[in-house]
Order: C-alpha cells, then structure tokens, then sequence
C-alpha cells in the first residue's frame, strides 16, 4: 500500500513538473514571439508619445509598436549602441551629422528610398555622408527667427522691419521711447548658436560654407576639423556688429526664458528671438504678434530651421525581412503628412519632403514666399557647436572678445575637442530587456521600479510607461548615462499612505487612463509596477484593470500602503485634483533624485520581477 502511494506521489510530482515545465516553455515561447514581433521606437520627447506614438500605433494595429521617450542626445544612443541595446528605430532632436558619425555603420543606408527620395535636394545634402550614403530623415520643420509686437510697432509709428538696416532703425527708435528695440534670453545656448549662424546663412549656404559643412560632418575623419578661414571669420564679424547695432548689454546673459516674454508681453521689448509657436501663442492671447525671418546683411531674407527631429533605422533589421518590413512600415507613417501634421498640433507644418503640402496659418503667409525660394536653413547643431556657441558668443556680449578673438577661440576649442574621462557610478553586472511582454511585463523597466521603490521607502510604486528610457545593459555608467536612464521630460515623483481601495483607484487610472490625462494606447504604454502585480484585460484596444494583487493575493479594500507614483505632472494633474487622495510631491524630479542616489556610488539595480499580466 505504502508502495502504490508513493507511486501515486511520485507521478503527481513528474505531472507537476512537466505541468510547469511545458508552461515555462510556453510562457518562454510567447516572450520570444513578443520580441520577435515588437518594432520598438525611441522619440526624443515626451510630447511626442502624447499623440504622434497613438497616431502610428493606430494606423499600423498589425504591428507591436513600443515607443521609449529616450534621451534628446545622441550620446545617450553611442551608448546604447556599444553595448548591444540601439533601438530599432530613433526619433532625435538635437542632431548633428557629425555627433552621428560613430552610429554611421550602425544604421541602416537609406539613400535609395522612396522615403529619402522624397526630401528635397537642397536638404537632403545636410544628411548625407561623403560616401552618399543617408543614415538620418527630417521631419517636419520648426521655424525660428523674431517675433515682433505689431501693435507695438503701430503705437509708435515704426515700421515692421523688412531687412537688416530695417530693423537696426526700429531698434534705435524703441530706445528714444524707452523700449528695447530687442532681447533674447542669451542664457541659452540655443539662442547664442542660432542667432550666430542666422545672421550669417547667404553666407554659410554659399559654395565655400557648404564644403565647409561636408568637411566637418564627415564620419570618416579622424581628425577634428575647425572653422574655414574663408566663411567664419565674417561669421563672427556679423555677430560683432550685431551686437553693437541693436545694443545687446550684458545683462541679457542672465536671463532666461520667463522674463523675456514677459518683457515681451508686456510692451518693455519690441522684438525677441524664438519660434513660429510662440507668435502662435501670443495670437491666442489676444497679442497682434508677427514673424519675422533673419536677414542676411547681403538684403535676402531666411528662415532658420530645426527638423522636429530626425529619423533613423537600425541596420540589424537588414538581417530579418519580416522585421525589416515591418520597421519600414513604421518610418512611413511616421512621416506621412498626416502624422507630421499631428506632431505639429495641426498648426504650421513646414516639412522637408515633397510629400507633405505646406499649411500655414494667416498669422505666418508671410513666410509662404521665403520658403518658395528654398530659403530655409537647417542649422549646424552639433553638441561642441552648443556648448561653444555659448561660451564664445557670451563673450562676445560682456565684451571679452571681439570678432577676430572670438573666432579663433570658437576653432580652437573645436580642434582641441576633449573627450569625457567621468568615473563610473554605476555597474550593472547583467542585461535586461526593456521589451514589455504581455506575461510579466518588461525586465528592465522592472529593474529600474524595483530600485526606485527602495530609494523612496514605499511599500508599491506606479510609473507611467513612458517614465524609463530603455534596456538595463552590462556595463559601467557614468553619472550621465545613469541619468539617462529616466526619461528626460521632468518625470516626478508623488507620495502617499493609501487604503487598498484607493490603491487600486490609482492603479486603475493608470491603467485606464483618465480624462484629460495619459491613455495608454498599446501593450508598450501600460504602467510600471514595483511591489504589486497588476491583472489586465485588452478589449479592442482598451485597456481594463481586473485585479491587483500583492505577494499573489488580492489586496483587501482595507489594507494599507506607503505608494509612491511617477508621472510627469500633465500626465498626473487630474489625480492630484481628487482632494480626497492629497498627495506629496518630490522636492526633486525623479532624474535629479536618480542621479544624485547613484553618483554617492552605493546604489545596487534590484533585480526584476514579473509585474504585468495581460489577457
């Protein structure tokens, strides 16, 4: 009898394990799929993971998109691409062809693409490396230049200004009115770089500025190349005599973007630096502002532009058709007219291809017939070209420098380039996917929760899907690079004690969504968990909360927590305004509190652990 039980026992034990077994293999099984399957996709802004990643998502349900609000710098994408972890796709920013170089064999050749076919010649050339090879596609185009107070202007009886010596004269009669005629918020390195290379693009666009450019984008030189002695030096004699022309004083170092437009709307300046959006709020505010294009000293009027960001593909997509195809589906949409349209507000879409038609709106006709003239730069923004554009041009106004030094100073500090020598802060000595899977969810976003949540003493914490930037890799970080491992786009932290009834509110509004705040819209998008699991069902691509459990039971309405929520604050102001769940806010972002944690260099990654069930 004793022998027939065990004999029983035994075989129920074998069925167990082979229960388990066939159910790992299973459960391993679909998470290959799910990787197999998901194109993921790095944007470099959280506004576009608002409505441009929904947009995508919608026109391609076929396929797993996973959007990752990575970092706006390509740095961050080096990194990654060194230890394995380059997305599929990359949407950024702030771009350079010569911070791009090392990714060029990294990337996919898109020359021969409808899709690059498709940009105008004039700015394909700013994307296209010695060997014609195109790594890197502009979106649609954001605009800067000045905004002028029209009403401002008819007050006093001054002309708009229509070239240069037009707009000095405005200048000098704002100060006898006791107005500034101009000012801009020079604290920014944006702002001292394009205003550097504005007043200058007949000039940088001509023959010799355009070698230029090629020489110093070219990914195959081993040398860090300088400024020409035949454009630049006249670059910086124009910013000198800009400088004294409309009077800038030192003083406009210290300011930043809040008194500027102040100033501005409140009648104390005439003119300011900045983009087609801010006459497009100053509209909305009842203020009769217009824009107005940089001036060439030579009479022609352009306009500065910036790519809302540029795009990209990883070459190892070459190496799986199915993949490949699927990815190449994903880069058409994103730059359809519609889904440009959309990435503008439906404002003013000014794009780069010949595929997406022009729409402005009254306030900005004016600028239909520069762009008709092809007069659209897109600006040299490598990282060397901020940081020195500040420091240079910033002496240039305290009167530090004048043209000649200040040109010499900016080409050396470009030929003496140094390279960052930071000491690691962080280790991770394994590798985690940052693919979320619909048994478990995502490894690395695990990680990251799991740490977080013993950084801030909380019993759960709740991330939105958008709050970490990607995969956790072997490797040492510096403070930088662990830094970048949240998202960039002020992510905060919200604190308190809460019922198990009110935990589960708060998880069902992320899940859920709320109704002005973040939906999610894909498997990608739902929210993080530490210290609690979430159950999920998907019904036509609405997501419904079913359960929340802690330690693989339900929690009970009545049981308490310690919870600590990340969002940024858009995304979680229509919780804070439920005053019955008053919350704490972090004295610091969730970035700064990161960084600050693993730069005292006693912080260990936790490990992952499964949070996220979808049926």
């Amino acid at each position: 009898m004793k022998k027939g039980f065990f004999k029983k026992i035994l075989s129920a034990v074998i069925a167990g394990m082979m229960t388990i077994t066939l159910f790992s293999g299973c459960n391993a099984s679909n998470s290959a799929k799910e990787d197999e399957d998901t194109i993921t996709v790095y944007l470099w802004t959280t506004v576009m993971y608002e409505k441009y990643a929904p947009y995508i998502q919608s026109q391609l349900p076929d396929v797993n998109i996973q959007f990752v609000v990575g970092n706006n710098d390509l740095d961050f994408y080096k990194f990654m691409n060194e230890n394995g972890a380059l997305p599929d796709i990359i949407a950024c920013c702030r771009f350079a062809l010569h911070d791009a170089a090392p990714l060029k064999d990294s990337l996919m050749d898109l020359s021969t693409t409808s899709q690059a076919g498709a940009v105008y010649d004039n700015y394909i050339t700013s994307f296209t490396n010695e060997d014609g090879s195109v790594n890197w596609l502009p979106l649609c185009a954001d605009v800067h230049g000045f905004t002028a107070n029209k009403a401002l202007f008819e007050k006093y009886n001054i002309p708009l200004p229509t070239d240069y010596d037009s707009f000095v004269y405005a200048c000098r009669e704002f100060e006898k009115v006791g107005i500034r005629g101009y000012v801009a918020d020079y604290v920014y390195d944006y702002t001292c770089m394009e205003v550097l290379q504005g007043l200058s693009i007949p000039e940088l666009t001509s023959l010799e500025g355009s070698m230029w450019r090629t020489a110093y984008s070219d990914p195959a030189s081993t040398e860090n190349v300088g400024l020409d002695s035949a454009v630049w030096p006249g670059v910086f004699e124009r910013m000198e005599k800009f400088i004294k022309d409309v009077k800038l004083t030192p003083d406009v170092l210290k300011l930043d973007y809040n008194p500027v437009i102040k100033m501005f709307a409140n009648g104390k300046a005439a003119m300011i630096s900045g983009t087609t959006g801010y006459v497009l709020d100053f509209q909305s505010q009842g203020m009769d502002a217009v824009f107005l294009p940089y001036f060439g000293q030579n009479g022609e009027a352009w306009l500065m532009t910036t790519p809302n960001c540029q795009v990209a593909l990883n070459k190892n997509l070459e190496n799986n058709e199915a993949r490949l195809k699927k990815a190449m589906k994903v880069l058409d949409v994103m730059l359809s007219e519609e889904a440009q349209t959309v990435l503008a507000n439906r404002q003013n879409v000014l794009s780069y291809s010949k595929n997406v038609g022009m729409k402005l709106t009254d306030h900005l006709s004016n600028l239909k017939p520069i762009i008709e003239q092809n007069h659209m730069y897109i600006r040299v923004a490598s990282n060397d070209f901020f940081s020195i554009s500040k420091d240079v041009v910033s002496k240039m106004i305290s009167g530090e420098y004048n043209a000649k030094q200040a040109y010499e100073a900016f080409d050396s500090q470009l030929r003496h380039h140094k390279e960052d020598t930071a000491e690691t802060v962080l280790t991770s000595e394994k590798a985690y996917s940052n693919t979320v899977h619909s048994k478990g969810g995502s490894e690395s976003y695990s990680v990251m929760a799991n740490t977080l949540r013993g950084i801030y003493g909380s019993d759960v914490l709740i991330a939105t899907g958008n709050s970490f930037t990607g995969s956790v890799v072997k490797a040492d970080y510096t403070a930088k690079m662990a830094g970048n491992m949240i998202m960039p786009n002020s992510l905060l932290s919200f604190h308190r004690d809460m019922t198990g009834k009110e935990l589960k509110e708060t998880v069902k509004d992320y899940v859920e969504g709320t109704t002005i705040g973040f939906k999610p819209f894909n498997l990608g998008s739902l929210p993080i968990a530490s210290g609690i699991t979430v159950e999920v069902k998907e019904n036509e691509g609405k997501y419904i909360l079913v359960k929340v459990l802690k330690d693989g039971k339900e929690i009970k309405d009545d049981d308490t927590f310690s919870v600590t929520c990340l969002a940024t604050y858009a995304h979680f102001s229509p919780v804070l305004k439920d005053e019955s769940r008053p919350f704490t806010i972090g004295d610091d972002n969730v970035k700064e509190t990161w960084t600050n944690k693993v730069s005292e260099g006693n912080i260990t990654l936790s490990e992952p652990t499964d949070y996220l069930t979808v049926n």
